[in-house]
């Protein structure tokens, strides 16, 4: 864990813009796929899967970004 807090708090703004865009792509995903049942065109589920897949991850390294931002606050003898 780095003794600076400036660049874990500069990663974990850059991390939270790409959640913000990759939830975003979800939604939109969710609009299109509306008319749609699972499975019918393979690709588009495959996409779908995946995106979520991705967002999940990424949603989880976000949340551990925000830890170390908030364990580096908290942090004694400061």
């Amino acid at each position: 864990m780095p003794e600076d807090p400036a660049p874990a708090r500069n990663k974990f703004r850059s991390d939270f813009i790409v959640e913000i865009a990759l939830l975003a792509a979800v939604a939109v995903y969710l609009v299109i796929a509306q008319g749609q049942s699972v499975g019918d065109n393979l690709s588009f589920t495959v996409v779908g899967a995946s995106l979520m897949a991705l967002a999940t991850y990424w949603t989880l390294h976000t949340a551990r970004d925000g830890l170390e931002v908030i364990a580096l606050r908290l942090r004694p003898g400061k």
